[in-house]
């Protein structure tokens, strides 16, 4: 049944072909939101498209690579003929593998690539959508940081530079366009299985041992639908006296002191 909250809603996210952006993609339509799912990978777009029209749900594939200036604009230019006007816009492309390898042997284009997908996209994304979401009643964008923002494994220079980067922009976002009245805030996840949210090709079932899960203090590791339960309180209207925060989910994990 859809929630009033976000009934004939229009949500963007992008990364939404796998992982926690299907996740989201599916509670939001869930919730009554007609959404639109983009990805750099066409197959797992489809596949995604197919997954969720399954369970009759309003969800709508654009191919887009979010580093791409001319994509971003192309893509926000097909939302808006579509739809008009777009009321939360979730920025969760990404490119999810953190390990580069030691320092004196880091390949500087890694480095840029990660760079335009994890924090460059976001902001051309909200740049662009902005005409869009100025049109809705309640607009929110949300970014997907990590909790790799905050804290490190040797040899993750990119990654952690780029959600360390996504915290800093979206506070920035938030005040910055406090006059649009927009609210703009994060979601840091941290463990988050999603081998069952992946495209047909890498996909498996996921295994945790005893230690895995109690790494956590609440005793498990976390699901995308985890984090989409989040996702729809911050963009919806219960959340509007909330900006410029970020909001992390990892049961437990980063609170925890271990000694080796």
């Amino acid at each position: 049944m859809a929630n009033s909250l976000f009934d004939k809603k229009i949500v963007l996210i992008t990364g939404g072909a796998q992982g926690i952006g299907l996740g989201m993609a599916q509670a939001f339509a869930q919730a009554g939101a007609r959404v639109v799912i983009t990805d750099k990978d066409e197959e797992a777009g489809r596949q995604a498209l197919n997954r969720l029209e399954k369970q009759n749900l309003q969800v709508h594939f654009i191919r887009c690579d979010v580093s791409q200036e001319r994509d971003v604009k192309e893509l926000m230019r097909q939302v808006g003929d579509k739809f008009v006007v777009l009321d939360a816009l979730i920025n969760n492309a990404g490119i999810a593998d953190p390990f580069v390898g030691p320092l004196q042997e880091l390949d500087m284009a890694v480095f840029d690539q990660v760079l335009a997908v994890n924090l460059r996209g976001p902001l051309l994304c909200a740049k662009y959508a902005l005409p869009l979401l100025k049109k809705a009643e309640h607009p929110a964008i949300l970014n997907i940081s990590s909790t790799r923002a905050f804290m490190s494994e040797p040899n993750t220079f990119p990654y952690s530079a780029s959600k360390g980067g996504l915290e800093a922009l979206t506070h920035s976002l938030a005040v910055s366009l406090a006059a649009e009245k927009i609210r703009v805030n994060a979601i840091a996840p941290g463990w988050i299985e999603v081998g069952e949210w992946e495209k047909e090709s890498k996909s498996y079932v996921p295994r945790h041992s005893k230690e895995d899960k109690e790494q956590h203090p609440v005793g498990r590791v976390g699901k995308p639908e985890d984090v989409a339960e989040a996702a729809l309180f911050l963009c919806s209207e219960k959340a509007g006296f909330i900006t410029g925060q970020s909001l992390t989910i990892d049961g437990g994990m980063t609170i925890k002191m271990i000694y080796v």
